[in-house]
C-alpha cells in the first residue's frame, strides 16, 4: 500500500517511529508532510491539507494510497482534513476504532497523537487499520450519504 504520512511539530518522533513501521511492513511511503525539527512550527491544518490534497491525486490516478496524520492528540488533524471532500478521517486511539472506520466508513486517512498514545499502542492501532478492509454492503449507502456531505 502507498503512503502518504504527515505531522506537526508535535508528533514528529512517532511519525518517524510509524514510517519506520509502515516501510517494515512493505509498504511504501510516497510523501511525507511536516517539519522535520520539532522547533520548527508547523500549523497542523497546512499539513493536513497538503496530505489530502496528495491522497486525492493518487486516488484519481487510481492508486489506492491512505495518509497517516499525527498531532499532539490526532484531533486537530482529523478536523482539518475533514474538511478537504473526499477525504473521511478519523482520529483514533484503541484498535476496534482503527478497525471500524476502514470498515463501515471507509475512511482513507487515520490520524493518530503522540501524546495521548504510546508508540507500541500506536503501531497497533495502525496495523488494524492497515488490515481491515472497507465491508461495503449496507455501509456502502452511509458512505455515499457522507460523501453527499461534501457538497
Amino acid at each position: 500500500m502507498h503512503f502518504y504520512v504527515g505531522s506537526d511539530h508535535g508528533a514528529i518522533e512517532m511519525r518517524e517511529q510509524l514510517s519506520a513501521l509502515l516501510l517494515s511492513w512493505g509498504h511504501e511511503i510516497v510523501e511525507t508532510f511536516g517539519p522535520t525539527d520539532s522547533a520548527e512550527a508547523a500549523d497542523y491544518p497546512d499539513v493536513a491539507a497538503d496530505l489530502s490534497h496528495a491522497l486525492l491525486k493518487s486516488e484519481e490516478a487510481h492508486v489506492p494510497a491512505l495518509g497517516l496524520l499525527l498531532c499532539g492528540t490526532g484531533q486537530g488533524m482529523a478536523i482539518s482534513a475533514n474538511k478537504i471532500p473526499g477525504i473521511r478521517a478519523g482520529a483514533v486511539a484503541d484498535a476496534f476504532s482503527a478497525k471500524m472506520i476502514r470498515e463501515h466508513n471507509n475512511a482513507n486517512v487515520i490520524c493518530l497523537g503522540q501524546r495521548v498514545l504510546g508508540s507500541e499502542l500506536a503501531g497497533l492501532i495502525l496495523r488494524c487499520f492497515i488490515d481491515s478492509e472497507f465491508g461495503g454492503g449496507r455501509h456502502a449507502k452511509r458512505v455515499a450519504k457522507i460523501n453527499q456531505l461534501d457538497h
